[in-house]
């Protein structure tokens, strides 16, 4: 009986740890997951040493609060253009949050929009409902309490209380777009922190994962060697890093 017991329960253990047993992840996914752990500074220096590419934004395309996120891109332009129609002619805007799936990142382009809050609280509540990785907008936001009320990831080149209705038309979703000065595509990964947003084209991004872990770990390891040793100088000729 004792050994009947042992079995059954060594059974039930075997049964939860499969109920719980973490799924494989997509070649897609772990590209995510890697980004997730790097610094965007070393994911701008991968790219500019690998590709000769300046792949990050504008200094002043600067988050709401401290974060970090990676993601998928999903692109939205608006044209500027004065007009009487209302609301109807931003439709696009919106059913690019609503088809999008969890874990994309929101990049919107306004032309000439930095007087212009491309979103606010409410575009910012249903991708947080959504499960976006964050906002990425060439242009200035809005409604900033509720932004930080639901603590939303969102990048931007400013502050403003206007609104893009009357303004603005709907111009495309899921099209290449030059966001604060870099090329993003659909599906291109954005990885963004303190420092900034970098860009990585999904074609690239395993090349430039790997060489950013290994720019990471240099400067890791450099940071204890100048903190023995008090040298910049005799750590920069060790690790060649700066």
């Amino acid at each position: 009986m004792k050994k009947l017991f042992v079995i059954s329960f060594v059974s039930v253990v075997l049964l939860v740890m499969a109920a719980f047993k973490r799924p494989e992840l997509s070649p897609a996914e772990e590209l995510i997951q890697g980004f997730r752990i790097v610094e965007v500074a070393s994911v701008a220096d991968a790219m500019e040493q690998l590709y000769g590419t300046k792949a990050y934004m504008y200094h002043d395309m600067r988050p709401l609060a401290a974060t970090k996120f990676v993601g998928s891109a999903v692109t939205v332009m608006l044209k500027k253009e004065e007009h009487r129609e209302g609301a109807k002619v931003l439709q696009g805007m919106l059913d690019a949050i609503d088809e999008s799936p969890a874990g994309s990142v929101y990049v919107m382009v306004l032309e000439d929009g930095l007087d212009y809050a491309g979103i606010g609280g409410l575009m910012s509540t249903a991708m947080k409902a959504r499960g976006f990785a964050g906002a990425v907008i060439d242009a200035s936001v809005r409604d900033t309490p509720q932004i930080g009320k639901i603590q939303f990831p969102v990048f931007s080149r400013g502050v403003a209380p206007s609104s893009t209705v009357n303004h603005y038309r709907f111009a495309g979703k899921n099209i290449p777009v030059k966001c604060a000065g870099v090329d993003v595509r659909p599906g291109d990964i954005i990885s963004a922190d303190m420092d900034g947003v970098v860009v990585v084209p999904i074609e690239k991004a395993a090349e430039v994962l790997k060489r950013a872990q290994q720019l990471d770990e240099t400067e890791h390891s450099t940071l204890p060697f100048i903190e023995k040793y008090r040298s910049i100088r005799e750590a920069v000729a060790k690790y060649g890093r700066i």
